[in-house]
C-alpha cells in the first residue's frame, strides 16, 4: 500500500546512460490507443534461471535499502509483488525492446511538469540515454534489460503515489488531513491497470483527484508553464510614487502587453499610450481583483510588486496547490464548505463539484492566533449561542481591559460563572476573583446577542483546535481586503444564507423560521440531519469557474514551509 512518495529511482548500475530529452513517439502512442492487446502480447517475457537471480538480487538489494538511495526500500514489497505477479518476468520490455505501454509511461514521466511534478524525480532526463542504449543493440543483455525494468517500475510507481497522495505528507507541514482513505496497492495497480493498458497514460491519470477544481487547476498550470517560458524577465518601472488614472507612466506601454498577456486586458482594446487611461486602468483593476488587492486601479507599490512577480513563481503556486489538492479526501458522502485561508473567502459546493456560491471570511491573525488546516464535519447549528472565552484571550486581552475599566465586563455582556455555568453574579470582579479567572478556576461567559462576539449563529463541528465558523457583530471587517483578524475561528460574512445550506435537508428550519430564532431570545441548538464536511484549506492560487486564475499572498508562510520540505525531499529523497 502506498501512502507517501519515495526517493531517488536511480540505481548505480543502471545510470551509466545519457541525459538528452526524448519524447515517445506520437506513432507508438497513437498505435496503442484505444487496442486491446493480443493474448500473445500480454504474455511476460521469461527470464534465464540467470536472469531471474539478477531479477531476485536487486530486489533483495532495493528491500535492504543496498542501493545508491536506500529510501527506495519502502517500495521493495511492492516492486517484489508485482513481479511475482508477472512470473518474476520483465514489465515493460518485449523481445529486448519497450512496449508500447513503457513508451507512455516514460512519456508522461518526462512530462511530469505538466502535473506539476518534478521530471527529475522520476528520471526525466535519463530515459532517452536509457531507450537508446536498448535500441542500440539487437539484443540487450538480461542485467541491463532487467536494470531497465525495474527502474521504470519504481519510478512509475513513485509517479503514480505521487499523483494520488502528494510528495510530502500533510503532516509534516502541520497539517491535519488525513491520508489513510487514499491507500493504493500499487503492485496490483500497476498489474493491473497499467502494464498491458491500451492507454497507460490515461490509466494513472485516473488516480488524481477528480475535482473539478483540480482539473481547472491543471489547465491553468499548463497556460502559465508556455507563459514563464515566454517572459522575458525584464520588470515593469517603478516610479517614486503611485500613479492614478490619466497621469504620465512610462511603461504605460509594456503594462499594457503584460495585462494583455495575462488575460486582464483584450487585445482589441487598442493601443496602449504613454499616458494610464482607459481601459488600462480597468485592466488593473481586473488584475488587483485577481490578487487580492483592493481593485481601485491605483498603481501603488503593492499592485507593482504582484505585476513584478516572476511567472515562474506563479507556476510554483500552482504547483502547491496541486500538491494540497492531492491530500483531500478522494471522496466525500456529502457536498463539503470549503474554506480558503489565503483568499479569506468560502465556498459552498454541491455534489456535483459545482460552486453554489461563496462569502467572505475572516481567519486567525498571522504569527500568533493562525486557522489551523484540517477536515471537519458541521454536525449543529447553534442560533444566538453564548460564548466561552478562552483562558489566553480572557488573561492577554480581556483581563487587562477590565484593569482599565471594572465596568468593562457588565458592558460587553461578560458574566463570571463556575466549572458548572453558574454565574457568579457578580459583573465588578474582585481581585480574588481575578485570580481564580487566571488559573481557570472561574471562567468568562458572554450573553447571547446580536453584540456576542460569535454573533448570533454558530457552527459546531467537534475538532481538537475548538475552531468553528460563526457570525460577528463585526461587519466592516468583511470590507477589507485582507480580512486576518480573528482568534482562530472562521468568521462567515452571509450566516444566514450559509445556515439554510446546512438544514435544507432539515425541512422544518425554513428561511422564516431562522431569521425567527436568529431574532429571538433563546439559545437553540438544531443537530443536522445530515452533517456536513467542512474543509479548513490552504491555497494561494484558486481558479474559478469561468477559467479566471487568482493568486494570493502566503499569509501564514505555508507555501514557503512546503517549498522547504519538497526541496528537503528532492536532495535526500525523504517522503
Amino acid at each position: 500500500m502506498v501512502m507517501a512518495a519515495a526517493g531517488s529511482l536511480i540505481f548505480s548500475e543502471a545510470a551509466n546512460v545519457g541525459n538528452g530529452r526524448w519524447i515517445a513517439s506520437g506513432a507508438a502512442s497513437k498505435a496503442s490507443a484505444g487496442k486491446t492487446l493480443s493474448p500473445a502480447a500480454q504474455q511476460p517475457q521469461e527470464l534465464s534461471p540467470e536472469g531471474a537471480e539478477e531479477l531476485a538480487r536487486r530486489l533483495n538489494a532495493l528491500k535492504l535499502g543496498q542501493v545508491d538511495r536506500p529510501i527506495l526500500a519502502q517500495f521493495a514489497t511492492e516492486a517484489q509483488e508485482f513481479y511475482a505477479s508477472l512470473g518474476n518476468s520483465p514489465a515493460w520490455t518485449k523481445l529486448g525492446k519497450p512496449t508500447p505501454q513503457a513508451l507512455q509511461v516514460i512519456q508522461a514521466l518526462q512530462f511530469a511538469d505538466e502535473k506539476g511534478l518534478n521530471p527529475e524525480d522520476y528520471d526525466g532526463s535519463l530515459w532517452s540515454g536509457r531507450l537508446d542504449a536498448l535500441q542500440a543493440s539487437n539484443r540487450p543483455a538480461e542485467p541491463e534489460l532487467i536494470a531497465f525494468d525495474l527502474a521504470l517500475t519504481l519510478a512509475t510507481m513513485r509517479f503514480v503515489s505521487d499523483l494520488h497522495v502528494g510528495r510530502v505528507n500533510p503532516e509534516a507541514v502541520r497539517f491535519s488531513l488525513d491520508l489513510h482513505d487514499k491507500t493504493l496497492d500499487l503492485s496490483e495497480f500497476l498489474h493491473d491497470h497499467v502494464v498491458n493498458a491500451p492507454d497507460s497514460r490515461a490509466a494513472m491519470e485516473s488516480v488524481e483527484p477528480q475535482f473539478l477544481t483540480y482539473r481547472r487547476t491543471l489547465d491553468a498550470l499548463h497556460t502559465y508553464l508556455r507563459l514563464a517560458r515566454e517572459d522575458h524577465g525584464e520588470p515593469l518601472p517603478v516610479p517614486s510614487h503611485a500613479v492614478h488614472a490619466g497621469q504620465s507612466y512610462g511603461g504605460a506601454h509594456s503594462l499594457g502587453l503584460l495585462l494583455e498577456r495575462l488575460g486582464d486586458l483584450n487585445s482589441a482594446q487598442g493601443e496602449v499610450q504613454d499616458h494610464y487611461n482607459g481601459n488600462l486602468v480597468e485592466a488593473v483593476k481586473h488584475f488587483q481583483g485577481r490578487h487580492g488587492l483592493e481593485p481601485d486601479g491605483i498603481l501603488d507599490a503593492r499592485t507593482f510588486a504582484e505585476l513584478n512577480t516572476p511567472l515562474r513563481k506563479r507556476v510554483e503556486q500552482l504547483e502547491l496547490t496541486l500538491e494540497r489538492w492531492r491530500w483531500l479526501p478522494a471522496s466525500y458522502s456529502y457536498p463539503p464548505i470549503v474554506v480558503n485561508i489565503p483568499e479569506f473567502r468560502l465556498y459552498i459546493v454541491n455534489q456535483d463539484h459545482r460552486i453554489v456560491s461563496s462569502m467572505n471570511v475572516v481567519v486567525g491573525r498571522a504569527y500568533h492566533h493562525e486557522t489551523p488546516v484540517f477536515e471537519g464535519e458541521i454536525q449543529s447549528v447553534i442560533f444566538r449561542p453564548s460564548w466561552t472565552v478562552p483562558l489566553e484571550i480572557v488573561r492577554r486581552e480581556i483581563l487587562p481591559q477590565v484593569e482599565k475599566d471594572p465596568q468593562y465586563l457588565r458592558e460587553n455582556s461578560y458574566e463570571v460563572v463556575d466549572q458548572d455555568g453558574t454565574a457568579e453574579g457578580d459583573e465588578t470582579p474582585t481581585e480574588a476573583m481575578k485570580e481564580d479567572l487566571r488559573a481557570s478556576r472561574l471562567f468568562l461567559r458572554q450573553r447571547p446577542g446580536p453584540e456576542n462576539s460569535l454573533g448570533l449563529i454558530k457552527f459546531e463541528f467537534p475538532n481538537p483546535f475548538d475552531v468553528y465558523l460563526h457570525d460577528t457583530p463585526a461587519h466592516e471587517l468583511f470590507s477589507k481586503s485582507r480580512r486576518d483578524f480573528s482568534h482562530g475561528c472562521v468568521r462567515v460574512e452571509n450566516p444566514m444564507a450559509l445556515a439554510e445550506w446546512v438544514l435544507r435537508d432539515n425541512p422544518e428550519w425554513t428561511a422564516e423560521r431562522i431569521r425567527s430564532a436568529m431574532a429571538g431570545t433563546e439559545t437553540v441548538r438544531v443537530v443536522l440531519v445530515h452533517p456536513t464536511p467542512v474543509w479548513i484549506l490552504y491555497a494561494t492560487a484558486v481558479v474559478l469557474e469561468d477559467g479566471q486564475v487568482r493568486f494570493f499572498d502566503d499569509v501564514y508562510g505555508h507555501d514557503a514551509t512546503l517549498e522547504r520540505a519538497l526541496a528537503e525531499r528532492g536532495k535526500n529523497g525523504l517522503p
